[in-house]
């Protein structure tokens, strides 16, 4: 297992990740703006959808932010590629799909059922 190109490759990963959610949490501000949830669709209420929407993407990015830095931290205590929660190795498939996968595809499942 090439380190040095999944250390590489998982920081790159980061710095993708550190933009988009820069980005995500740009807000501009319009001092006229207002936003509201009434009985039609009307501008307000079209931006409020959007903020929800963006701090749903911003989750997820936040969430696979954290996996990246969970990886990077394995990549350094010499654990990459080891499952964290039972110890399985993770196959070569599942690394080489999801670099930052801390979870062999088993407890990932388990995880997401629950």
């Amino acid at each position: 297992m090439d380190t040095q190109a999944i250390r590489a490759a998982l920081r790159a990963r980061r710095a993708e990740l550190q933009a988009e959610l820069g980005v995500l949490m740009t807000v501009t501000r319009d001092p006229n703006a207002t936003i509201g949830f009434g009985k039609r669709v009307g501008e307000g209420t079209n931006q409020a959808i959007e903020r929800i929407e963006r701090v749903g993407q911003a989750d997820a990015l936040s969430a696979t932010l954290a996996d990246v830095e969970r990886a990077l931290v394995k990549v350094e205590e010499g654990t990459y590629g080891i499952c964290d929660r039972c110890g399985a190795l993770i196959p070569e498939e599942r690394l080489q799909a999801r670099p930052w996968t801390a979870l062999c595809v088993d407890c990932s499942a388990a995880r997401a059922a629950r």
